[in-house]
């Protein structure tokens, strides 16, 4: 099961990295909290350690997701990264949970801040830190089709929009003495960061559930097949599914009842060949079929 394996792939390389900055962002976000004692720091501070728990989960997933194929897992273990995903939205979900508990409380004994401008200042520097390594994060889970690394990434930049938010409103509440902006700020961070786990889940279990690509993909295969499948009569039954950074793809193609197996098997090699040319890590099987079982509707040969 691939036991041996030491070295890190590209994508546990980033999962690494969000380990360390989410840490670092941690301690700059509790540090604002503890010096305040503001309600919405302590909702930012409480995401920030969702963070870290789901870079430490990301990290592990992609792990287990790079094992080759073995006899039990014949397809691979690309599905991993859609649990991590998963579980990471069912983290936020419950960070939002203890967010809106620490709203109630401070809306109930509304308080003025200690030193508001230092922890401003800290929770902004975090900020800036977030921000530049979502983008990072985003830009490599399309990159490398990795569902792990593109949910820590919109985690992360839902929680840059969050932090703006946040400091935004504290400096309108200091500005104001309304101070009980603040425990009204951290129920509207709740609301925010619930929809970002509710969203992060259903995409994510979109995944575990076979989904298939978007449908300018699926057009742009079936572009393909009738384009580069000369000698055939037309393919029918196309089905794709997502898993992990692999999209499958199978159809039927009908071929004239006369013609050879080589024959045959050089048509179905030119529709590969085109097909993976344009997307690399599709995995394709395509069934032979005599003309007597053509079907309406199928995609015709050009």
């Amino acid at each position: 099961m691939g036991g041996g394996r030491v070295a890190m792939t590209g994508k546990e390389r980033f999962a690494a990295g969000s380990i360390a900055f989410g840490c670092a962002v941690l301690g700059l976000k509790g540090a604002a909290w503890w010096l305040t004692g503001s309600a919405a720091l302590y909702s930012d501070a409480l995401e920030s350690t969702v963070n870290v728990a789901a870079g430490l989960i990301a990290w592990g997933a992609l792990r287990f997701a790079a094992i080759p194929a073995d006899a039990n897992h014949p397809y691979g273990h690309d599905k991993a990264e859609f649990f991590a995903a998963v579980i990471e939205g069912v983290l936020i979900t419950v960070a939002a949970l203890l967010i809106f508990g620490q709203a109630w409380a401070a809306w109930r004994h509304p308080s003025l801040l200690d030193a508001p401008s230092a922890g401003i200042a800290l929770n902004v520097v975090a900020t800036a830190i977030n921000a530049g390594w979502s983008t990072v994060l985003i830009q490599a889970g399309r990159r490398l089709r990795s569902p792990a690394l593109a949910a820590d990434g919109g985690h992360l930049l839902a929680d840059v929009v969050t932090s703006v938010g946040i400091a935004a409103g504290l400096v309108l509440a200091i500005w104001t003495g309304l101070v009980v902006l603040d425990p009204l700020l951290a129920g509207a961070t709740g609301v925010y960061v619930l929809w970002s786990g509710v969203r992060m889940i259903s995409s994510s279990v979109s995944g575990l559930m076979d989904s298939a690509p978007e449908p300018a993909v699926v057009d742009r295969i079936r572009e393909l097949v009738a384009n580069s499948a000369a000698g055939a009569i037309e393919a029918h039954d196309l089905r794709t599914r997502h898993a992990g950074r692999l999209t499958f793809l199978e159809f039927h193609l009908v071929v004239p009842g006369g013609m050879t197996v080589a024959d045959a098997h050089r048509i179905c090699d030119r529709i590969e060949d085109a097909l993976k040319a344009e997307m690399a890590h599709l995995m394709v099987t395509i069934h032979v079929e005599p003309e007597e079982k053509a079907k309406r509707g199928g995609v015709p040969v050009l």
